[in-house]
This record gives structure tokens, C-alpha cells and sequence, in this order.
């Protein structure tokens, strides 16, 4: 670890496409933005295949593409990027203050843009077969999976395009879900039925997952809980995947920054600085502030706003 702090008027925190367009605006305004990475680069996007949602991509691009070329664009403009993770940070006095695995930093003005991760049940199961069969990423663990039965567990746009993506690799998917309505976009429901009548993805619904079955080489199936009369149902497969959403990536804040439900809170309104926390000079862009939408194209478009906004601040504050 080094010992002298590296000091930055603007120091960001994240690689996805909110933390790389505040960089692109930060250092456009000539403020030598630090981006510090996290160990997850490139955020969500890069478990991601198809973005076909990304405005003038007409035919769509690949979500670690698109996080190429954000990360390409701001490096056009100068922005210095570490890798490093940060596990503390000291927001009570001035200059801010984050510690690293591999250094520690100084910054005038910090913007958190550290995203959301994937969510798990909490089962003893599935943590004792997490990496043995168990996975919160199709598109990163997919291909382990080759003509073999696997599940998805959950509602919601997540779930449904991870069973999309497995139907094309796997011999056949289950979705398991709570309910029987699914919360995902309409187009995607669409999809989903197409696979179901094709015979390519089965339905499990009013089903919970109760517990991973496997042994020493890994998952050998699921027990399925029924939300109607609680009988159990055991399936064999070989992959279960895990996708109930994300949450925000907010633990070195706790104590620090206003927090809702895991959430960091910014103030918003049209008065200028929507995007500053609970501490002057301190802002959120992206999933870590935004339990709504949640969108590569949202994320970014509050990546501008907190850049703005830091430059207003350290210009009223002569950063």
C-alpha cells in the first residue's frame, strides 16, 4: 500500500455506466477525474449478452462491449483509471479519505457509483454448491451446462432473461417462481411463452426453492416447495441459478451516508445537486441509488448529473 494518499478533485467510485459518464463529463470539465474500478469492472453489463434497449444501437450490442467502449470513451478524455477496491472510507472530515486494497486515496469530492449486486436466498444448500452448480449468472456460467437440465428461480425481468439465454445452451430450464404472474417486461413474457410452448422452458409456478440437493460433484437437483399446500417436489438437474435481484453495494456507507433500505438517499429536486447524499460533496449515481428504474441508460444519465453536480460544488467551495 502506498504511502502517500493520491489526491483527486474528483475521485469516482465504479465502472459501470454510471461511474464511466460521470467521468466523461468530469474530465471534459477539466477536473482530472480518478476512477477507481471495484472488483467487479464494467458492472452489470458485462454479465449481460444482448443490450437491445441502448438508444442508437439499432441492432442492439453485447453488454461487455458496450462497457469497452464507455470505458474507451473516458480514457479518450484522460481519466485516470485504478483498479482497486475500496473497503473504508472516512467521509466526516476533508479532504475525503478511501482505503484499498492496494492504496489510499484523497479526493475534494467523491461520486459513488458502486451498483447492486445479485441477491441469494440465504440457504445453507445453495451457499454449500455455490461455484459446484449454484450461480447468480447465466451469461458468465451458462456454457458449463450443455445440453443438461437446469432452473431459474425467479419473477422478474432477471429471471426471465437468464432462462432465455440457458433455453439456448441447457436441454431444458425450469423457471421457478412464487406466483403465477411474472413481473418481467411484456416483450420478455412473450419471449418466455414462445419457449415454454417450444418446449424448451418449463414452468414451475407457486413453487419456491426449499433446497439444493448435490453431493461431491456438485447439484444433482432442487426441492420445490409448493405456496398452495406446502408438498414437496424433488427435480433433478444439474444447474441452478439464482436470480431474485440485486442489492445496493452501499456496506463501507452504513453510518456514514443517509441510507434507505440499503439505498443511498440524494437529495433530487430540480434545485440543483439531485444527486448529493447526506454529506456535501458526496454523490450517487446509478443502481445505488435507484431501487426503480434501474437502467445502463438511467445509471448514466445520473453519472452527468453527479459530475455536474461535483463541479458546482467544488466551484462554490474553490475545490
Amino acid at each position: 500500500m502506498s504511502a502517500t494518499p493520491k489526491h483527486a478533485q474528483v475521485l469516482i467510485l465504479g465502472s459501470g455506466p454510471a461511474g464511466y459518464t460521470a467521468a466523461v463529463y468530469a474530465a471534459r470539465a477539466n477536473l482530472k477525474p480518478l476512477l477507481i474500478t471495484g472488483m467487479a469492472q464494467g458492472g452489470q453489463l458485462m454479465t449481460t449478452t444482448e443490450v437491445d434497449n441502448w438508444p442508437a444501437d439499432v441492432h442492439g450490442v453485447q453488454g461487455p462491449e458496450l462497457m469497452q467502449r464507455f470505458q474507451e470513451h473516458a480514457e479518450r478524455f484522460n481519466t485516470e483509471i485504478v483498479f482497486d477496491h475500496i473497503h473504508t472510507v472516512k467521509l466526516d472530515q476533508r479532504p475525503f479519505t478511501l482505503i484499498g486494497d492496494s492504496g489510499t486515496y484523497t479526493c475534494d469530492s467523491l461520486i459513488i457509483a458502486t451498483g447492486a449486486s445479485a441477491k441469494y436466498l440465504g440457504l445453507p444448500s445453495e451457499t454449500a454448491f455455490m461455484g459446484r452448480g449454484v450461480s447468480g449468472c447465466a451469461t458468465c456460467d451458462g456454457f458449463f451446462y450443455r445440453e443438461q437440465l437446469c432452473c431459474v428461480v425467479g419473477g422478474g425481468n432477471t429471471a426471465v432473461e437468464e432462462a432465455l439465454y440457458l433455453s439456448n445452451i441447457a436441454s431444458t430450464v425450469y423457471l421457478i417462481h412464487r406466483r403465477d404472474k411474472f413481473k418481467a417486461e411484456p416483450i420478455l413474457v412473450d419471449k418466455l411463452m414462445e419457449k415454454v410452448a417450444a418446449g424448451k422452458i418449463v414452468l414451475k409456478t407457486f413453487q419456491t426453492l426449499e433446497e439444493v440437493l448435490g453431493d461431491d460433484t456438485g447439484v444433482t437437483g432442487v426441492r420445490l416447495k409448493s405456496t398452495v399446500d406446502g408438498s414437496l417436489e424433488d427435480v433433478e438437474l444439474k444447474g441452478c441459478f439464482i436470480a431474485i435481484g440485486h442489492a445496493p453495494n452501499t456496506e463501507i456507507f452504513q453510518g456514514q451516508l443517509e441510507l434507505e433500505n440499503g439505498y443511498i438517499v440524494t437529495q433530487g429536486g430540480l434545485k440543483g445537486f439531485a444527486t448529493q447524499t447526506s454529506v456535501p460533496g458526496v454523490f450517487a449515481a446509478g443502481d445505488v441509488q435507484d431501487h426503480v428504474y434501474r437502467q445502463a441508460i438511467t445509471s448514466a444519465g445520473t453519472g452527468c448529473m453527479a459530475a455536474l453536480d461535483a463541479q458546482r460544488f467544488l466551484e462554490q467551495n474553490n475545490g
